[in-house]
């Protein structure tokens, strides 16, 4: 069976994993883009945003890069949450397809949770954006079958994490743990309590600063 995987999830210190409030013109709020500059400083990141071959983009291989370039590998849907696919709001604009342009980065069939779905949206580069008004496990089901025995992304924002989570629906979870503090905003962990009963975790310090924290599920004995 297809696995359910959780890739490059930045939180603070605090947990935190976006700020407040959230609108069009700061999608983290008042987090900014301090979450994710460990990404954007690797070679995944640049070659993935800008024209040319992977060679002339720069950006480091190291650590961070090896971590981020997961997120890519292996998925045959991905499953996210009303406020990954845009601002407050969003549902009220007829003409609003996703922050990421025409050519959105997922290029598979693509989820996204809302109490007001609209019809299915394709776009350019195999993305198809399709909205479900369903339970984290009924999401999965319907996300499964479309991906056709490759494994499904949860691409968050934190909530739809957390409400995964506490499911007991991941099988492996990456998040990469920032040295701010933020104070406020939407945490991951609440209501989580004791989740690392349930997985073996591990944790890798990297030289930008981020730790990298890979929970993976326990076999059942």
């Amino acid at each position: 069976m297809s696995r359910t995987r959780i890739h490059n999830l930045a939180i603070s210190l605090d947990g935190f994993a976006t700020g407040e409030p959230q609108s069009a013109e700061a999608p983290f709020g008042h987090a900014g883009e301090r979450l994710h500059e460990w990404m954007f400083a690797t070679r995944f990141w640049t070659s993935a945003t800008a024209p040319g071959g992977p060679e002339d983009q720069g950006g480091s291989t190291g650590m961070d890069h090896a971590f981020a370039e997961r997120h890519s590998i292996g998925f045959g849907a991905e499953i996210m949450g009303a406020n990954k696919f845009g601002p407050p709001g969003w549902q009220d604009d007829p003409d609003w397809k996703g922050w990421w342009g025409p050519n959105p980065p997922f290029h598979t069939p693509t989820f996204v949770l809302t109490h007001r779905p609209r019809p299915p949206m394709e776009m350019e580069g195999g993305t198809t954006f399709h909205f479900l008004d369903a339970s984290p496990a009924d999401a999965l089901e319907i996300a499964r079958a479309a991906a056709d025995g490759l494994d499904v992304r949860i691409g968050g924002g934190p909530s739809v994490v957390r409400d995964f989570l506490a499911a007991r629906l991941v099988d492996h979870l990456h998040l990469v743990q920032v040295p701010i503090v933020l104070g406020r905003g939407v945490r991951l962990w609440d209501g989580l309590e004791a989740l690392e009963d349930a997985y073996d975790v591990e944790a890798v310090s990297s030289p930008s600063g981020v730790t990298h924290l890979t929970f993976t599920r326990k076999a059942v004995s």
